[in-house]
């Protein structure tokens, strides 16, 4: 039989999976019997635990969310995980949170035993990320989590936005889903001046609350990180090309996602791609690689560079049967 301690802590453990226990089955899994399961349940209790139980034949126990947060059993794995996922978010894309996640580690790390303390260093010393050429924007957390709560309560947010090119707005949405992409943050949302679905960056925002009345979720056409891919790609592209693609619509989406382009059927054979690159000469290439004849008539620039990159390569492969022949003629 467990000392009392030893069984306390075993008990906790046993209430922090996410299921309902009857006592019976603690008693059982404590080798004790069920009046001191309910004895150590109240000393649980006394010692801030919320554990709720129910009466009757399915009643239970279950640890649920109280006043203040106590103490926390972790497996060895998931205080691994914790650990990292503190050392990650010390130098993320959050602002406000650096400090408060190096506090939180420094008391993780006083108490994990030494075989975990020598995995999570082991992590630190020899995984390491090679710097951004562009450290990314940061976002505070009281932004995030202005929009989070706004998003779970269904409520409509007043925000400032500054566009790409530097332009304005004062917007009122209804917003969806946060989603974060890389070292950004976006802000799905329905825009109710603008009567459709659009994407924000959470950096170039600023909400002004008080949050707006409370609204009936809409149901997005597409999946949030779809809505992501397309929206931010489309709006960082200097260049964008509207391609007759030849091939059915069907099978040039196995080939791209949502960040590369849309797709419209064009009959049975055929399809336009409307895409887009930061560059000329990027998208002559991505449209290459693409695995099917396509037709480009516009932009003008990019016609031109398509029919010189055809020269080109017809000139390589001329040149390399022609130095072909002569070797095979000397040879002779």
């Amino acid at each position: 039989m467990l000392e009392t301690s030893a069984r306390l802590l075993r008990l906790l453990s046993l209430l922090q999976t996410p299921r309902e226990w009857t006592g019976t089955e603690l008693a059982q899994r404590l080798s004790v019997s069920t009046r001191t399961v309910r004895n150590d349940v109240e000393r649980l209790r006394s010692l801030g635990y919320p554990v709720h139980g129910t009466r009757g034949a399915v009643g239970g126990y279950r640890l649920g969310a109280g006043a203040a947060l106590p103490p926390l059993l972790l497996d060895d794995e998931e205080a691994v995980a914790v650990a990292v996922g503190l050392r990650t978010a010390a130098g993320g894309t959050i602002t406000g949170v650096e400090e408060t996640a190096l506090r939180a580690l420094t008391k993780l790390e006083q108490v994990l035993p030494t075989r975990l303390r020598r995995r999570v260093n082991a992590l630190q010393r020899y995984a390491v990320s090679v710097p951004r050429d562009d450290p990314g924007p940061r976002v505070s957390a009281d932004t995030l989590s202005a929009i989070a709560s706004a998003c779970r309560d269904h409520e409509r947010l007043r925000l400032d936005y500054r566009s790409h090119d530097g332009s304005e707005s004062r917007r009122e949405v209804e917003p969806y889903r946060l989603v974060n992409w890389g070292r950004r943050w976006y802000l799905v949302a329905y825009d109710l001046d603008r009567a459709g679905w659009r994407t924000f960056r959470v950096d170039r925002l600023d909400p002004r609350g008080p949050a707006g009345p409370r609204f009936i979720p809409r149901d997005l056409p597409e999946e949030a990180v779809d809505q992501v891919r397309r929206g931010a790609s489309s709006a960082a592209w200097r260049y964008r090309a509207r391609v007759v693609v030849h091939t059915p619509a069907e099978q040039l989406a196995e080939r791209i996602n949502a960040a590369v382009g849309s797709i419209t059927p064009v009959g049975d054979s055929r399809c336009v791609l409307d895409t887009g690159a930061d560059s000329i000469e990027a998208l002559a290439v991505h449209l290459g690689l693409l695995g099917f004849d396509f037709t480009v008539t516009e932009p003008a620039e990019l016609v031109e560079l398509v029919r010189e990159l055809a020269h080109r390569y017809h000139r390589a492969v001329e040149t390399r049967c022609g130095a072909a022949s002569g070797d095979h003629q000397s040879g002779s």
